[in-house]
């Protein structure tokens, strides 16, 4: 058995890299070898968001805070609030945010192929983030 304390893991800020605005990062397990399941709970601020991105083995996502927005490539944005499950396949381009008014919370759970769990690729531009 293996307890990770509340604030036993120092928060990040998302790379600039791969989110627009401001996002916190803070982890909260990936499980050892060889599972291989990662989770972390991002914060988003009003109008920040991911840039499009996949993930080998899909991802869920589960929101707990605040107000958002998702949309996998091709689909329409969708409103996301606490309580809601999302799940992309694997291999689905999408990306996900708080709406431009208000903050968003969510834990984001996924698998690593070979220790990568995401492949990160072009921001999200201010018209695509627009509903």
């Amino acid at each position: 058995m293996d307890i990770k304390r509340c604030r036993s893991q120092p928060s990040a800020k998302g790379p600039a890299d791969y989110f627009t605005g401001t996002v916190r990062l803070d982890p909260l397990f990936m499980a050892p070898a060889p599972a291989r399941v990662t989770g972390a709970s991002v914060t988003f601020e009003p109008g920040a968001r991911t840039a499009w991105h996949t993930h080998p083995l899909g991802q869920t996502l589960i929101v707990t805070a605040g107000c958002g927005w998702v949309q996998r490539e091709g689909g329409s944005t969708e409103e996301i609030r606490p309580g809601d499950v999302v799940w992309f396949p694997p291999g689905e381009k999408h990306w996900h945010g708080a709406t431009p008014s208000t903050a968003m919370t969510h834990i984001a759970i996924q698998e690593a192929v070979d220790g990568k769990a995401v492949e990160w690729l072009e921001k999200v531009s201010d018209a695509q983030n627009r509903k």
